[in-house]
């Protein structure tokens, strides 16, 4: 058991801990995009999830160095292009993968199901182009 299965057992208890104690879905998306509105005291949960993000990546930083260690084979250009399409895909799915595929699909939601596979089958698509070319 290495450690990414060690973060698909962290992943699947917050997202369980966070639908059954705070009735939310544990949707990236949606959180950070909430959180850009005007600020209340409503969204502090959202305020810190994020926080927590960010500080687990610092420690993952310290504590596995390796990890972030990647060559990037693309142009910033393609990078803007790339998270843009990333983001309206986002909203016009109502939802990232995080949403509907972590905690949409083992609640069993075909819209879920359906983004999942829209999600994958374009990921492995550009994956194919992005390699022949």
């Amino acid at each position: 058991m290495g450690l990414p299965f060690l973060g698909g057992i962290i992943i699947a208890l917050a997202t369980t801990i966070m639908l059954f104690f705070n009735g939310r879905i544990t949707g990236i998306s949606g959180i950070l995009g909430n959180s850009l509105s005007k600020p209340t005291s409503e969204k502090r949960w959202q305020y810190s999830f994020l926080i927590g993000l960010i500080i687990g990546g610092a420690i993952l930083l310290q504590l596995s160095p390796q990890l972030f260690q990647f060559e990037i084979n693309f142009s910033y250009q393609e990078a803007i292009i790339a998270g843009l399409l990333v983001g309206f895909g986002t909203r016009l799915g109502s939802g990232c993968t995080s949403g509907h595929g972590v905690c949409g699909l083992p609640r069993l939601s075909v819209r879920s199901l359906v983004a999942t596979l829209t999600f994958m089958g374009a990921g492995i698509i550009t994956v194919l182009i992005r390699s022949f070319s």
